[in-house]
């Protein structure tokens, strides 16, 4: 089960000013579930995107970043689970505009404005008669209030749907965040098998949002790990309606430092649950890297410590076997790293310093941190100002099922 995960209820999620979602069941890989989601913002709306960096990504990604630099206005997504339209070659991308060319025809709009996006298995293509058979019903059941629907609709191995709400005080007109995400394995930054999609009423300029999607996404998404693996298919977007009644927001003023705090707030929310949600998976895990030259050489040991099979298996089994990490720290490429200054804490407990295990540290110490199922670990690096925080979660005999099981 999800680690202190649940879905949120559907009166949680609020509306979104000019956001409209349907969902469909087209049965795209099994039957009897939500596969088919459309969203729909209305003209004038600002969106911005930041994808997977893999270099085999998926056809509707490439889609859609096309179709975000045509700047013809993006009216309208199509989301379908079951089938990643990732390795289809031409196919998948003929595929993906054809889905464009469907939700177009039943929105009135253009296919150029609309952004595609698949998840599920790589390497099989669309199943197309069905999917394109699903955008009627979803068109036909569009409403502000389905948010807990999409978020059903988008979901692949995931337990529970994941989404949040925010509201803010913005030129004294109230101002509505509301975000969805999937995710619980393949997760690894650049981006994190995920999708999500944040939506606000707030009016604010392109540039605006497009730096704001960038900080966003640096401070969530692209701080989770699962298991390693960067997908194909990753994708988030950020729409903004314009239609809370506020001034349109400008980059660096004051109104801009608050809706991209508020945004954030919700991407972090989104990312943390992923991991929580992992495959598998029975702790979430907080790592922090403290006091280094920079927050890149900060991340490498966060991420050393992170992605250690070894590590995440020892917090499965609750077994206080912390010199993994301390392996760990030492591989991560910080090759001036002086090992003799540095301290390791698990939780608030001083694990080791001065190049080895501390004095004062009793393995009892360690077991009782590690049966929680929230757990902090921290490193002291001794070497500047710079810091940087990591989540993941541990690898559990579940993880192995759920993906030796993952084309049943």
């Amino acid at each position: 089960m999800p680690v202190k995960l649940s879905a949120p209820a559907a009166s949680a999620l609020l509306p979104v000013k000019g956001v409209q979602l349907g969902f469909a069941q087209a049965h795209i890989r099994k039957p009897n579930r939500k596969d088919v989601l459309v969203i729909t913002v209305p003209e004038n709306s600002s969106v911005s995107g930041v994808f997977t960096l893999n270099r085999f990504c998926a056809a509707p990604v490439t889609v859609c970043k096309a179709h975000l630099k045509q700047q013809q206005g993006i009216r309208a997504l199509l989301v379908n689970t079951g089938c990643a339209n990732a390795g289809t070659g031409q196919q998948g991308l003929d595929d993906a505009l054809a889905t464009c060319i469907g939700v177009a025809q039943a929105l009135n709009i253009s296919p150029e404005q609309v952004l595609p996006f698949s998840t599920g298995v790589i390497l099989e293509s669309l199943p197309m008669d069905r999917l394109l058979a699903g955008i009627a019903p979803a068109v036909a059941n569009l409403k502000e209030d389905n948010w807990l629907n999409a978020a059903e609709a988008i979901m692949t191995t995931d337990i529970v749907a994941k989404g949040t709400s925010r509201q803010l005080t913005i030129d004294g007109q109230s101002v509505t965040i509301t975000g969805i995400s999937k995710g619980s394995g393949m997760i690894h930054p650049n981006m994190a098998t995920m999708l999500g999609y944040i939506a606000t009423d707030a009016a604010i300029s392109q540039a605006a949002l497009d730096r704001i999607i960038q900080h966003a996404v640096n401070k969530s998404f692209n701080c989770i790990t699962v298991d390693g693996d960067t997908s194909t298919n990753d994708s988030l977007i950020l729409m903004a309606t314009g239609q809370a009644g506020n001034a349109v927001i400008e980059e660096d003023s004051a109104e801009f430092v608050r809706l991209q705090e508020a945004l954030t707030a919700v991407a972090v929310e989104l990312a943390q649950a992923i991991v929580r949600d992992g495959e598998g998976a029975t702790k979430f895990m907080t790592i922090q890297v403290e006091a280094g030259q920079s927050e890149e050489e900060c991340r490498k040991v966060a991420y050393a410590i992170a992605h250690s099979p070894l590590i995440k298996t020892a917090f499965f089994a609750s077994d206080p076997n912390l010199g993994r990490i301390l392996a760990a720290i030492g591989y991560a490429g910080i090759e001036d790293l002086n090992v003799n200054t540095m301290q390791l804490y698990l939780g608030d407990v001083l694990v080791a310093e001065k190049g080895g295990r501390a004095a004062s540290y009793l393995e009892a110490q360690g077991a009782a941190v590690m049966q929680e199922s929230d757990i902090l670990v921290r490193v002291v690096l001794n070497r500047g100002a710079a810091n940087a925080t990591v989540w993941t979660c541990d690898f559990s005999y579940d993880y192995v099922k759920i993906n030796a099981d993952y084309r049943s």
